[in-house]
């Protein structure tokens, strides 16, 4: 059994603003659990003028209490407490030109206890010349006119993205539980235990609650992600570039022992400090 659950959102920024923070969003004051990104590649196709990326984020990981409950200890192995780091795969692709990008994520880790699929499509939004705000009404004020027009904040466009995220347990398959038990010298004692694990739940009960937990998660992910996104963009639209560059810098000092309330309290002061700058 699969289950989806799909999301939409728009964000008051042009596409290639919104793109920008997409690719400077980690680490941020709602992602703590982001320890790493790496670029494996990056090109650009000249003849459909769109920009193709893979990158692989490494995060801490923790599986659901209701999940832990469900699963017999020796599957969990070293990660009995369900405390774990787990890797992340991203594509993405841009066409400024035509107006759209698309991203792709997937865990590498875990997949057969629960694969989880987030794909997402931003495309640009431009209201009629009538209906369009000034930039000073939407924000408060216009923002730095620099940057070299790279964010285009007078052209009043909003983003719009869509967020399908897929989720499918394949726990207790045969083929993936001979798979775990292969070369394990106590194969024949984790059987029983394992038989016995069963006759108490069916695999589609295991399953159904796996993903249903899942789509919790997923929900509560896209809330925190809205936000993380939010105060990259704040980031650009007040100081362009090098405060989101700064700000990154000291969100990764903190990444390690400062603690979501630290992330929180540093976000709050840079946004006061730039606050303060704008007059």
């Amino acid at each position: 059994m699969v289950k989806f659950h799909t999301a939409t959102h728009t964000y008051e920024y042009p596409l290639p603003a919104v793109s920008l923070a997409y690719f400077l969003r980690y680490p941020n004051p709602y992602s703590t659990h982001v320890l790493s990104t790496d670029v494996i590649s990056r090109h650009f196709d000249p003849a459909t003028q769109r920009l193709h990326t893979v990158r692989l984020h490494l995060k801490r990981s923790k599986l659901p209490t209701t999940v832990l409950k469900l699963l017999p200890k020796g599957i969990l192995g070293n990660a009995a407490g369900g405390d774990g780091k787990s890797f992340v795969l991203e594509k993405s692709t841009v066409d400024v030109r035509q107006g759209w990008m698309e991203t792709e994520s997937r865990n590498l880790e875990w997949t057969g206890v629960l694969s989880v699929v987030e794909r997402q499509r931003y495309t640009r939004e431009q209201p009629p010349s009538a209906e369009r705000p000034r930039a000073e009404d939407r924000h408060g004020d216009p923002g730095p006119p620099a940057v070299g027009g790279l964010l285009g904040w007078a052209k009043d466009e909003n983003t719009s993205v869509t967020t399908t995220v897929t989720l499918h347990s394949r726990f207790g398959q045969p083929k993936l539980l001979g798979a775990r038990r292969k070369g394990d010298v106590g194969a024949e004692e984790d059987a029983g235990a394992k038989k016995g694990f069963f006759s108490s739940w069916s695999t589609a009960a295991l399953q159904r609650t796996i993903e249903a937990t899942g789509v919790t998660r997923a929900r509560n992910a896209l809330v925190k992600s809205k936000e993380g996104m939010n105060v990259v963009l704040e980031r650009l639209r007040t100081g362009g570039v090098v405060r989101a560059v700064e700000g990154m810098r000291r969100d990764h000092e903190l990444v390690v022992g400062g603690g979501e309330g630290s992330w929180k309290r540093v976000w709050q002061q840079g946004r006061d400090e730039g606050d303060g700058d704008l007059g």
